[in-house]
């Protein structure tokens, strides 16, 4: 008898809650450099090629190496406009950290390794950790080929799954929390997550203080979460092409209060979690309405289009820069040749 009541209450309180989605938004321990195999720069799977933006002066040479990853050295850190001097920015870089073996978490991965320079002055201060690139949500996947182009296989023509778990969730309903594992060194800065939704809009979420040693993880729950199905709101809206909900990274925002000590500020970022409910059961559906249709990547065509056009023009002028800078060992090795080849002093 008290088997059958167990039985009946565990069915009752399954049948009266929602059972969560939980998936990695990203882990940057899958963004190390990978590509080209003789000196990697990039990330390979997160290629994105802007050579679009150049104009017909450089040679396809120069083309070919017009591309741009999410790998972590790419990214990139934007401080307040208020904060910005060369110090502050000079000393505000993103870098590769790969953790000890023997460690307690993460040992033998790579994180993302952020260092920020504050102000010293008494005012308040952020900075903003983000990727190279706005992460598109409906990119198709591509791969590099050997002459260097990159292009799109096509099986993948139309699916929009690129950076889906590098940066992007799809099917997402109503979020019930997100988590991020940090590593922090008793620094008293804050920590905010920013999402943006399928309608353009962002959202950010304060994750909490970093004054902890070591590995944490922060995480935030959505308190208008609503545990029981009895009390929601339900509807029925149509799917495709309305009901594409997803959350993309913006980036990791992180605050100085003006109470707390300026200078240099260091953290470790690992991976960032979502828990959610899902949008729609299955994903997976007879027909591939976005290969049919294509509504999704022609909504957001334009906004990407204009996104890669305006990063291509930023990087090509960054490359541009780098070829004009003074080069020591070209210099040095110049210096050298014109000493070898000096007529010998008559004597």
């Amino acid at each position: 008898m008290r088997r059958s009541v167990l039985f009946i209450l565990i069915v009752l309180l399954a049948a009266g809650s929602v059972a969560a989605e939980e998936a990695v938004l990203i882990d940057f321990a899958q963004l190390t450099s990978d590509y080209p195999a003789d000196d990697p720069v990039h990330n390979e799977r997160t290629l994105v090629d802007y050579s679009i933006a150049a104009g017909s002066s450089y040679t396809e040479e120069e083309k070919a190496a017009m591309k741009i990853s999410l790998a972590i050295n790419a990214w990139e850190i934007e401080i307040a406009s208020s904060s910005r001097s060369i110090t502050t920015i000079s000393n505000s870089m993103i870098r590769p950290a790969p953790v000890r073996e023997g460690a307690s978490s993460y040992e033998n991965e790579t994180v993302l390794g952020a260092r920020v320079y504050f102000p010293t002055a008494p005012f308040n201060s952020w900075a903003l950790i983000r990727p190279p690139f706005e992460i598109p949500a409906y990119a198709d996947v591509s791969e590099v080929q050997e002459d260097g182009t990159v292009e799109t296989p096509q099986e993948e023509v139309g699916r929009g799954n690129k950076f889906d778990g590098i940066g992007v969730v799809k099917n997402v309903g109503v979020l019930r929390s997100v988590s991020v594992n940090v590593h922090g060194l008793n620094f008293p800065h804050g920590m905010s997550i920013i999402l943006m939704d399928e309608n353009n809009e962002e959202h950010e979420i304060f994750m909490g203080y970093l004054r902890f040693d070591g590995w944490r993880t922060l995480e935030w729950r959505n308190p208008n979460y609503i545990q029981e199905v009895r009390n929601r709101e339900l509807r029925a809206f149509p799917l495709y092409p309305n009901l594409t909900p997803m959350r993309k990274l913006i980036g990791i925002r992180i605050y100085r209060d003006a109470s707390m000590q300026g200078g240099n500020f260091v953290t470790y970022l690992k991976d960032i979690s979502l828990t959610y409910d899902r949008a729609v059961l299955q994903l997976e559906r007879d027909i591939n309405d976005e290969a049919v249709w294509g509504i999704l990547q022609e909504r957001e065509r334009s906004r990407r289009e204009a996104e890669l056009q305006n990063l291509g023009s930023i990087q090509v002028l960054r490359y541009l820069e780098e070829r004009k800078m003074h080069d020591e060992d070209a210099a040095a090795d110049a210096d050298q040749g014109e000493a070898g080849t000096a007529a010998p002093d008559e004597g």
